[in-house]
């Protein structure tokens, strides 16, 4: 992992899965290189969207019409990607919640397929389009399923920025992009078979609280994090003190009201970093009758065991 491009699926569980990505790619040495599909308003959030928008990722309208050149624009121009990339898609097309899972089962019922329970119903559209345009270049596709212990709180952005730990498990499964179907129609199916596998994973998971035989592997914290972490740290606690020197320059009530506007932008970003992260705030899923979500737009190896803490 981390020695080649992949097209990289996942099922969408906690608030903060783009976090546990981030960690995974980081601890395999592509974090510089990773990249996802998401909606466009991600990229208006503090901070946290625009370096999504500075590293180039794919920003979709959810509007067919539209994403569809957007995806290819996007595709098109990786091909000469200098690294070895990773390219999320989160095919569900939205955070996994007891609501949407109800509206999953509904429709599932209603057309005979398989009843979900740990994963909502792909949506296959966008991910026909990632292979059938990336597939002469990217040899491989990651399928990674996300779970977090029972007895385990599930991770968000408040534990976060409480400094609170979270555990959670990953497995990754490689696909050779040999392995897929020709068709649109073959591709699709393979992308559906692929999710109901993870449900039934997802479901001996919770039974077990494990994901199997195979061996955990800790992927643990490179010293180069924590060098990072600490130049970063360092940096901004000069700025800040630079900063209040400036301030006390000033006049009293100039430099305490310059304080509490500095405080209160702090706070403000925190606040709209924890509601966007919040599955309650995430996209609904909508399901008619006449509407099929697996053709519907997409939102944004060996088997290993990751774990991230």
């Amino acid at each position: 992992m981390g020695k080649e491009h992949a097209l990289v699926i996942c099922n969408h569980r906690s608030d903060i899965d783009w976090l546990v990505g981030w960690v995974v790619a980081q601890r395999k040495g592509c974090l510089g290189s990773t990249l996802a599909i998401i909606k466009k308003e991600a990229k208006h959030l503090p901070f946290i969207g625009w370096s999504m928008w500075f590293s180039e990722y794919v920003f979709l309208e959810r509007r067919w019409n539209k994403d569809e050149q957007t995806l290819k624009s996007g595709f098109k121009r990786l091909v000469d990607f200098p690294m070895p990339f990773w390219l999320a898609l989160y095919v569900e097309g939205t955070r996994f919640t007891e609501a949407k899972l109800l509206a999953a089962q509904e429709y599932a019922l209603s057309r005979g397929l398989p009843i979900p329970r740990n994963v909502l119903i792909p949506r296959t559209k966008g991910f026909v389009s990632a292979v059938n345009n990336m597939r002469s270049f990217v040899p491989a596709i990651y399928d990674c399923t996300v779970a977090v212990p029972k007895s385990q709180p599930p991770p968000t952005m408040v534990r976060m920025f409480r400094g609170q730990p979270s555990v959670v498990n990953v497995e990754i499964r490689r696909h050779s992009m040999e392995e897929l179907p020709k068709t649109a129609d073959g591709i699709a199916q393979w992308c559906k078979d692929v999710f109901v596998t993870k449900d039934a994973l997802l479901e001996k998971y919770l039974s077990r609280d494990t994901f199997g035989l195979q061996e955990r592997q800790d992927i643990g914290r490179p010293k180069k994090s924590l060098f990072v972490v600490v130049s970063w740290s360092c940096l901004l606690i000069f700025i800040l003190v630079k900063l209040f020197q400036w301030t006390s320059i000033l006049a009293s009530w100039a430099a305490i009201a310059f304080s509490a506007f500095f405080l209160l932008l702090v706070v403000g970003v925190m606040q709209i970093l924890i509601q966007s992260s919040e599955s309650e705030h995430s996209t609904p899923l909508k399901i008619t009758p006449h509407q099929d979500p697996t053709t519907e737009r997409l939102l944004p190896i060996s088997v290993k065991t990751l774990t991230t803490s």
